[in-house]
């Protein structure tokens, strides 16, 4: 694995928290750690974006930002609302390769889902992934609608020849109803790839010491943790 990009099934539901894990994970094992996010959205030019929540909780890893937007709508329509270029899938997979030449893992953080389209030509995070023949990591929520939106997810994936790698869920509450429990042996039907993590609510407030020992329980020896979904999921269902 040198490049993964990390998509969520919409907005919020903890792609960042979970990049800035993988990195942390990385980090700790000595590689070099690049995240790129190709467009920010609903940030203004003087506030810490995603990128600065990933080196707070991750610590030394490579960032880079192609084009912010102040606007929180999709980064087609901010870019046209605030007037600035868009960013395109070309622009974003030649600086996923620059960062690769001097990183042995880059992680390419979309905005939103899948399919959120970045230009007015219909580009998105899948062109992108496309383009650089990099596994897609699917982040979703834990309870109910999780499902159907993940299998949509994938579908569109598939349907662009892209591999999806798993999923994760990125904010596992702290008191799981039924769906999110049920949805622990679902969700890899649905994604149709196996269940890569789940990383615990509010884990972006911890400190970066309480963060590498969440991400190394909450991530797959796949990124260098220790997760077993079945194990997690027993433990879950014992909560009861």
């Amino acid at each position: 694995m040198t490049v993964l990009v990390i998509s969520g099934t919409g907005s919020g539901v903890g792609k960042t928290v979970v990049s800035a894990a993988i990195a942390a994970l990385a980090r700790d094992r000595g590689d070099g750690v690049a995240v790129l996010k190709p467009a920010q959205t609903g940030v203004a030019p003087d506030q810490p974006g995603d990128l600065a929540d990933v080196r707070r909780l991750a610590g030394d890893v490579d960032t880079r930002e192609l084009r912010r937007y102040p606007d929180a709508l999709s980064p087609e329509a901010a870019a046209r609302r605030s007037g600035l270029l868009p960013v395109t899938p070309a622009q974003a997979a030649r600086a996923a390769g620059e960062l690769h030449e001097k990183n042995d893992l880059v992680l390419v953080e979309g905005d939103g889902g899948l399919l959120v389209r970045f230009d007015p030509g219909g580009g998105t995070v899948a062109d992108v992934a496309w383009s650089l023949g990099a596994p897609v990591l699917i982040v979703a929520e834990a309870g109910a609608g999780t499902l159907n939106v993940t299998a949509l997810t994938a579908e569109a994936a598939a349907r662009r020849g892209l591999d999806v790698a798993g999923v994760i869920v990125g904010s596992w509450p702290s008191a799981p109803d039924l769906a999110a429990r049920s949805n622990l042996a679902d969700l890899p039907a649905a994604a149709g790839a196996p269940l890569l993590g789940v990383l615990p609510e509010g884990l972006g407030a911890a400190t970066r010491e309480e963060f590498l020992e969440e991400a190394r329980r909450g991530l797959s020896p796949w990124f260098g943790g220790e997760f077993d979904p079945d194990c997690f999921a027993d433990s879950a269902s014992a909560q009861t």
